[in-house]
Order: C-alpha cells, then structure tokens, then sequence
C-alpha cells in the first residue's frame, strides 16, 4: 500500500509550489503501446481512468493540468478533449518549446511545474520543472534525476499515484457525501 500522506508530507517543499501539472502521454498515461487502427484514426492507445479522475480533481481544485508529448493522433486529442484538460501539446520530441509555452500562458515559474515524463527527452523538462516524476520503467538517466519513482507501472494508475501525492501534500480532498437513504 501507498501512503500518500506520508509521500506528500515528504515532498511537501516542492510540490505545495505547483500550480501547473504537465504529463508525458506514451509510458505515463498510456502502457507505451501503440496499435495502428488504419489511416483514418492512426495510432491508438489506451487509458487509465484513474489517471483521468485524478487530472480532474485537480483541475477542480484550481491547477492547470495537461499533456506535452511528442506523439500525436486522434485517441490523444480525443482523450484530451473528454477529460477537459487545459492544455495539449503534441507532435513535437522536443518538448522544452511547449515547456517554456506553458510557463509564459499561465504566467508561472519552472518550480511551479510538475512534470512527469519516462524518455530521454523528457530529461530537460524533468530537471526543469519544480517536482519530476517518472515510473520504474524508465531509462537510467531518467530514474536518476527523478524526485519521485512511482511504484505504479506505466498505464496502470502511475500518473494517479504522483496526484495523489500531489493533493496529500496540497491538501486537496473531494467532497464525498454520504448517501442518505
């Protein structure tokens, strides 16, 4: 188990900063895989909704959240538009131009930035930002600049569980009513 409140009391420094949530798409909020659907919709990949739900909380709550990723196809500007998010940036590697995009849109500083990536060129950003996380299967240079590993797998609720840090450490809860019957 996950002890969110402790991982958010122990990054607590950097992550009360963060205004803006910026998320790698392939190997963060997809498993990595892509399968080629035909010329009319591209590549497609697949979602977690427990990632989605989190983006939402926190949009909810005030901060700026969305992708910056270098792949580009109809299921990622689909998934962006049904979740909402503020921001998309897509189709580009190199990714420090929609980084440096962000921060003037919103007016923020680079310490007021989570991003979470697994590639190589998700390095700068990572360094970049205020908080960086990334999943354990993430190449060697990128685990050894992370703040944060998450024990989630790519795809699999990792993005949730950098979130859920997130709000421990913000103090973000939802508001759960009871059910009167």
């Amino acid at each position: 188990m996950i002890d969110f409140k402790a991982l958010g009391a122990k990054h607590a420094v950097k992550l009360k900063k963060i205004k803006v949530v910026a998320l790698d798409l392939d190997g963060i909020l997809t498993d990595a895989k892509v399968h080629y659907d035909g010329a009319e919709v591209g590549f497609n990949r697949s979602f977690n909704v427990y990632d989605g739900y989190g983006m939402k909380l926190l949009m909810k709550a005030g901060l700026k959240v969305g992708v910056i990723t270098g792949g580009d196809s109809v299921s990622v500007k689909m998934r962006v538009e049904q979740l909402g998010l503020n921001f998309c940036y897509s189709g580009n590697e190199d990714k420090a131009e929609a980084f440096l995009d962000l921060l003037k849109k919103y007016n923020v500083k680079a310490d007021e930035v989570l991003y979470m990536g697994d590639e190589l060129f998700d390095i700068p950003l990572l360094k970049a930002a205020g908080f960086g996380a990334t999943v354990p299967s993430a190449g060697m240079e990128v685990l050894e600049i992370a703040d944060y590993i998450t024990q989630r797998k790519s795809g699999e609720g990792c993005a949730r569980e950098v979130i859920d840090i997130l709000r421990w450490a913000q103090g973000i809860h939802p508001e759960i009513k009871d059910l009167v019957c």
